[in-house]
């Protein structure tokens, strides 16, 4: 029986692969928009931006909140994957703990507007920062535990505790451009630091 597919795959595969394509292609251009345009940015700028129609847009996320919420849940989840690769790849747990600070310092500080925006509602605001914990947590538990192991830091830093004080060091970020918080985020894992640790 021959087939026109060249992959071999089923019709319906590909189908679902352009999909799950679309809709990563869709997520990763409506960050980047929300990020220079706010979350209220028009529909048909995040699909250009996309490069699809806003039909494709309404057909994955058929109300902006959504859209907001997946964006939320697709930039958890690439902070969740960087925590691992960073370890294994890093000179050392502390250069792996600080690159992904890094990288949950740009999340907080871009997305300080996507939480704002699901604030009103309630259920879906909770199960959201339920998610962050539950998905953030124990990446950065592995990450300080190593960095501990290592002899980079102190023992007795909780993840929750790091990530709300960098949280809350990352506040009013937006409404000051004198303010950046990165330079009390690596005073504050200086502090961290065993005295040898570097």
């Amino acid at each position: 029986m021959a087939t026109d597919n060249p992959a071999g795959e089923s019709p319906s595969r590909g189908k679902r692969a352009d999909a799950q394509r679309n809709r990563q292609t869709v997520l990763t251009a409506a960050a980047e928009v929300f990020v220079s345009s706010g979350v209220d940015a028009p529909i048909r700028q995040i699909a250009a931006q996309a490069g699809v129609g806003m039909a494709t847009i309404y057909r994955h996320f058929p109300t902006r909140a959504d859209l907001v919420t997946a964006v939320y849940r697709h930039q958890i989840e690439a902070c969740v994957e960087a925590g691992p690769n960073l370890l294994a790849g890093a000179d050392s747990p502390l250069d792996a703990l600080r690159q992904w600070i890094d990288l949950f310092v740009d999340f907080l500080v871009t997305k300080h507007g996507l939480a704002d925006a699901l604030q009103s509602d309630n259920d879906r605001f909770a199960a959201l920062h339920a998610y962050f914990l539950d998905r953030l947590l124990p990446v950065c538990a592995q990450l300080l535990d190593a960095a501990v192991e290592a002899g980079d830091i102190s023992p007795g830093t909780q993840p929750y505790e790091l990530m709300r004080g960098i949280g809350n060091l990352c506040i009013g970020h937006d409404n000051d451009p004198r303010y950046d918080p990165r330079r009390l985020i690596a005073l504050l894992l200086q502090g961290l630091q065993r005295p040898h640790a570097s």
